[in-house]
């Protein structure tokens, strides 16, 4: 029988760029195994280093396109570029599609890129906890910029904000009310507000109603960054150099302003956040039959009311969790 490696040991070859540790790693995160979280626990200690870009926007935006050149014009740059996209969980079966290792087939043979596909697994937001612990092996494999391109569920997307560097929302003509989506929350997200599909000859409107919208709501002052619009045609190849350039220049924003102070704070805050939302939610699962079968019944008599019973149940986990982490 072959002896597994251990968690701590891949971890080492993490750090050395060993693509395959990282799969390996990102496979253990996602299966839940308890053994990797002290190894995920080391290499945060080597995070940091990555500039992250999340990548969103309604379906059909054509944000895999996107994504597969823009690694193109990152990679001619002479930069690495590892990417976590999200797909859709089955409500049923909590499988994923996990298509766009095919949708991105021409980018896999390159030593410089590594995709990564991942189920949300139901996470509203659509992040889920292995997602992030998946840009922190990348992080500290060496990879110089790490893209997540979320599900794309509009208003509920919102999570990619506190979990990246730069946000570009990508938009394209034709897709319904632009302005109503722009209501639904879209505009305030963006660092970079994307375009695609160009070439078509609606794609001007949705352009100039963008850019107007963000002068409305531009806030006025020195150092206040501007989000640009730009638009990008896969059909024609343009644009995605001018993306990544954008995505360059806020990076420097963020620095020579101090911002990315804040969205590292915000970042932890978010990460800290899901961690225990999720050890709350897995010992509520595990406990919640032997736990809150009276408490329902209290609930229910109107003997107790919901949040007195939460707090009592919360209480009671307090022990559990504190003994299994």
């Amino acid at each position: 029988m072959i002896n597994r490696i251990s968690s701590m040991k891949l971890a080492e070859r993490v750090r050395e760029g060993h693509v395959r540790a990282i799969a390996r790693l990102i496979t253990r995160v996602e299966s839940g195994d308890p053994e990797v979280r002290q190894a995920m626990a080391e290499l945060y200690k080597s995070t940091g280093r990555a500039h992250v870009v999340g990548i969103t926007g309604v379906p059909g935006a054509g944000k895999s396109t996107l994504v597969t050149q823009l690694v193109l014009e990152y990679r001619a740059s002479g930069r690495t570029v590892g990417v976590v996209a999200i797909d859709p969980s089955s409500p049923f079966s909590g499988g994923a599609i996990l298509g766009d290792r095919i949708r991105m087939g021409e980018l896999v043979s390159d030593p410089g890129v590594f995709i990564r596909s991942m189920a949300t697994r139901g996470t509203l937001g659509g992040l889920a906890r292995p997602a992030l612990d998946a840009v922190d092996l990348l992080d500290a494999g060496g990879f110089d910029v790490v893209l997540i391109e979320t599900v794309g569920v509009g208003q509920d997307e919102v999570d990619i904000v506190r979990a990246a560097h730069t946000t570009v929302v990508v938009n394209a003509p034709g897709l319904g009310d632009d302005i109503q989506a722009i209501k639904a929350g879209v505009l305030e997200i963006a660092d970079i507000h994307v375009v695609s599909k160009a070439d078509r000859p609606d794609s001007n409107k949705t352009i100039q109603e963008l850019k107007a919208m963000l002068m409305m709501s531009l806030e006025p002052g020195e150092g206040v960054w501007r989000v640009p619009v730009v638009p990008t045609s896969s059909e024609k190849h343009t644009g995605f150099g001018e993306l990544m350039a954008a995505i360059d220049l806020h990076a420097e924003h963020l620095e020579q302003s101090g911002e990315i102070t804040e969205r590292r704070r915000q970042i932890a805050l978010t990460r800290v956040v899901k961690v225990a939302e999720e050890i709350v939610r897995d010992n509520f699962a595990r406990d919640s039959r032997s736990q809150t079968e009276e408490l329902l019944k209290k609930v229910t008599q109107r003997q107790l009311d919901p949040h007195g019973a939460a707090v009592t149940l919360l209480k009671a986990m307090k022990e559990t969790i504190h003994e299994s982490h």
